[in-house]
């Protein structure tokens, strides 16, 4: 396999990241959702004017997972302001993770996990916090076995369907 290459989003990129958005969102909850709140959920939030908005707005970073030119995966990283829920100047927000399935189990994840803890680094965040649904269990062991502890839960809503997050934190210094 080619070696993986992590790329930071810019604008330009937009409806490529709607894309790769939209595909493994789908991908990773399908199954587990009903169609009419899946819809709902990936016309909302992956609307090019939203994520427009998110890509420029300066306390968030994406990044592409590319293999021979074709996004496989990416990452969304939040700070400040932008975190979905604590706020803290000293964190950093995981808030998306995601990789096409044909790419699970070839370390794609764990490459863009790396950056994210990068960028944390160079941010001098002080911990780097999460959320994840408590029925992916296969996400769950993921940010376990990179040292992340449970600390809280809160509700995420798909849809109309509320959903627990279980809120996982890594310590940095």
């Amino acid at each position: 396999m080619n070696s993986i290459e992590i790329i930071k989003i810019t604008i330009s990129d937009i409806t490529e990241l709607q894309r790769i958005g939209r595909q493994t969102f789908k991908e990773t909850f399908a199954d587990s959702n009903s169609e009419e709140n899946m819809k709902s959920y990936l016309e909302e939030d992956f609307s090019l004017e939203k994520l427009i908005k998110e890509v420029n707005n300066e306390y968030s970073e994406f990044y592409f997972a590319k293999i021979d030119n074709e996004v496989i995966g990416y990452l969304k990283v939040n700070f400040g302001e932008s975190q979905t829920e604590l706020k803290d100047n000293k964190a950093l927000e995981i808030e998306r993770i995601y990789v096409l399935k044909e790419f699970h189990g070839k370390n794609v994840g764990q490459l863009l996990y790396n950056k994210a803890i990068e960028v944390a680094e160079q941010k001098g965040s002080e911990y780097v916090w999460l959320g994840v649904w408590e029925q992916n269990p296969r996400a769950i062991r993921f940010y376990e076995k990179n040292g992340f502890v449970a600390f809280d839960k809160h509700i995420f809503k798909l849809g109309n369907d509320e959903q627990t997050d279980i809120m996982m934190k890594l310590k940095l210094k």
